[in-house]
């Protein structure tokens, strides 16, 4: 009975429901895209790197002459190997968070027709793996003899450990033990899957997994050079790094000890999810700065119509109608409202979504932030109507007959 009435008074009042249930659907839109980005970026911010990060340091050095480098390296191994502390030292191509890094697009067969996509290789002598604390769950790890100089961009056709992820992507179902793929004439080989090894910039989206990398064994020599890795306790890793750096610069006096890039590896990870964070807090005050003015157009609408309502209520009051009646009525009022604001806000979820995909090749919104967007909705709808339904449930009949 309630809803017959609630449908005639909407009828009667179609701007004002149209206006309401439009800037419904829209804070449903906003709010379903909004949390799912705000769900995409905490994950990305947790992302397993695959390596001991609370252990780790990065030391970079430039300005040197490529000729030098397997000397420059030897050089720098030994003096950070003496900082106290020190565990390990390993030369890298890159870490995860860092700079730099190789990224290369490769094939599955030697006629290069099948592409693989692009994926991240890092390139690491023989101490990196333990240095890294990469863990190897099949195969085994590379021999002291397999770690081979860069001929151009890699070492020539090397044998690789790769992560679970990209050996599922790149041969599913199938043991990816002595695979290969190609990056133009070198054939990578693959002897060891590795858990996880993130890529250097890792994210979430739609295109790449961000554990799709390889380690490449290489030995010192010119392009691979200038970045040491080191681990020690992680509680001393900040004294370590103060001491690895002074010792850097007595060891190679006339070069260019790279401070932006020389960090503990959890400060790498903070930095670079330092544009994230801030994303965070804008994504977070745009929903509650848009959930709050839908309250506010909600709370309005409601005021307004039970001030116009007054002479009515009072008769179903004097009919017989309790304030719980009363109270209802309101409620079920905005909970229709409020439902075709969350089905056409929905509509508009999915193509705020296609949009975004377009622009910013983010994943496609998964459907399970419908319901969480539309059970937002409708307790806010609730709580708004709350006071006001509240307010015409306590118009006694004598009242609103006599103000009318």
């Amino acid at each position: 009975m309630q809803i017959r009435y609630v449908l005639a008074a909407l009828r009667k009042h179609r701007l004002a429901t149209f206006l309401i249930t439009l800037q419904i659907s829209l804070a449903c839109a906003v709010l379903c895209n909004a949390y799912f980005l705000i769900m995409q970026r905490i994950e990305s911010m947790h992302i397993d790197s695959g390596i001991a990060e609370p252990s780790l340091a990065l030391v970079k050095i430039t300005g040197y002459d490529q000729q030098q480098a397997q000397d420059l390296n030897a050089r720098m191994v030994a003096a950070l190997r003496g900082v106290a502390g020190v565990q390990n030292v390993s030369v890298v191509s890159a870490v995860p968070f860092g700079n730099g890094g190789v990224r290369a697009g490769v094939h599955l067969d030697p006629q290069q027709k099948q592409s693989g996509g692009v994926i991240d290789f890092y390139l690491g002598d023989a101490a990196a793996i333990q240095t890294f604390g990469l863990r190897l769950i099949a195969g085994r790890l590379p021999s002291r003899d397999e770690y081979t100089p860069l001929t151009q961009l890699f070492p020539a056709n090397p044998p690789i450990l790769i992560t679970k992820k990209l050996a599922a992507k790149f041969w599913p179902g199938k043991d990816p033990l002595g695979q290969q793929f190609w990056v133009t004439n070198t054939a990578f080989r693959v002897i060891g899957v590795i858990d996880h090894l993130s890529t250097v910039y890792p994210s979430i989206s739609a295109e790449e997994d961000p554990d799709w990398t390889v380690f490449v064994p290489t030995s010192s020599g010119a392009g691979f050079d200038g970045k040491y890795l080191i681990r020690g306790n992680p509680g001393d890793m900040a004294r370590i790094l103060n001491d690895a750096k002074t010792i850097t610069q007595k060891t190679v006096p006339n070069l260019i000890l790279d401070l932006e890039a020389s960090k503990r590896m959890e400060d790498l990870r903070s930095e670079f999810f330092e544009n994230s964070r801030i994303m965070l807090g804008l994504l977070l005050s745009l929903i509650v700065g848009l959930l709050g003015t839908t309250a506010l157009g909600i709370i309005g609408l409601a005021n307004f119509w039970v001030s116009q309502r007054s002479k009515h209520i009072g008769i179903r009051r004097a009919l017989g109608a309790t304030k719980g009646d009363i109270l209802r009525y309101f409620q079920i009022e905005n909970f229709i409202i409020v439902t075709l604001g969350i089905l056409l806000g929905m509509l508009f979820a999915y193509e705020l979504n296609l949009g975004l995909m377009r622009l910013y090749e983010l994943p496609k919104l998964p459907l399970i932030y419908m319901p969480v967007g539309a059970i937002v909705l409708w307790i806010l709808g609730q709580l708004a109507v709350l006071a006001p339904a509240l307010s015409a449930s306590s118009i006694s009949p004598m009242t609103a007959i006599k103000s009318a």
